[in-house]
């Protein structure tokens, strides 16, 4: 739950921000899909909105702490430290003064607090251990949000040119941003089947139907590759960040069987 609120933060701070700092404005038209520039909702709604997705965040993420680790001091400063950075990165992505998805970190951030410290942080904290073997899936999942953050950023790269938010692809150039784009969604797959190669119940047990996910993935890629309008790929941003979410909740299922 914690780690969806942050998603959700990061969201609302990644509307406001581009909407204070003009990128929404860059191609001379409103952006429909976004609430504060196409005037749905004002700059001061979506400030209370980001103050209460935090708030929230923070919330539930010192009850799960404390429910989880309330007998260990140093756990549960460590991992409320760890909340409030997560918290912090969701909001200056691209909001604040000096926002860092303007200087093209919004990448390792993702990889950082969306797949190391939110999936194997979380296992870790559930169980009181840590195994290696986390990382694995933690690697996975975060490669795959980085593949979500890297489509936005396809999408957008004329707009964050126009604005000075040099991204990844801003840096790269379209075209071989999808070759990049390629290298982290293969990457994502390669440490998920090194999990499942290394996991006691043996390597194929009850993962077969992934390859529905791999099918999606797969054509995902090759309509990556034939596009030429940004816009176009807006349904694939869906697409993989829903199959992002059910690969995470199914992993996350399994594991607690």
């Amino acid at each position: 739950m914690t780690v969806i609120l942050l998603q959700v933060l990061a969201n609302f701070a990644n509307d406001l921000g581009d909407f204070a700092n003009g990128a929404d404005k860059a191609e001379g038209h409103e952006r429909s899909d976004r609430a504060v520039a196409s005037g749905r909702i004002s700059a001061s709604q979506m400030k209370r909105a980001v103050v209460t997705t935090a708030v929230l965040a923070l919330a539930v993420g010192v009850s799960t702490v404390v429910w989880a680790a309330g007998d260990q001091l140093l756990a549960v400063l460590f991992w409320t430290a760890t909340g409030l950075l997560s918290i912090g990165a969701a909001y200056t992505y691209t909001a604040g003064s000096r926002p860092y998805g303007y200087s093209g970190l919004g990448d390792i951030s993702v990889l950082t607090f969306f797949g190391i410290a939110g999936v194997a942080g979380t296992a870790g904290l559930i169980t009181g251990t840590f195994d290696a073997l986390w990382l694995l899936p933690a690697l996975s999942i975060g490669l795959f949000s980085v593949a979500v953050l890297n489509l936005n950023n396809l999408r957008d790269h004329v707009s964050d040119a126009a604005t000075g938010k040099n991204t990844l692809v801003v840096r790269m150039g379209f075209d071989r941003s999808k070759y990049y784009h390629a290298i982290l969604m293969g990457c994502a797959w390669g440490a998920l089947l090194a999990f499942w190669a290394l996991d006691p119940a043996g390597p194929w047990h009850g993962k077969l139907w992934y390859g529905l996910f791999g099918l999606v993935h797969f054509q995902h890629l090759a309509l990556v590759f034939r596009t030429q309008e940004p816009a176009e790929l807006d349904g694939e941003l869906k697409k993989i960040a829903l199959s992002t979410f059910a690969i995470s909740l199914f992993l996350f299922l399994s594991a607690t069987a």
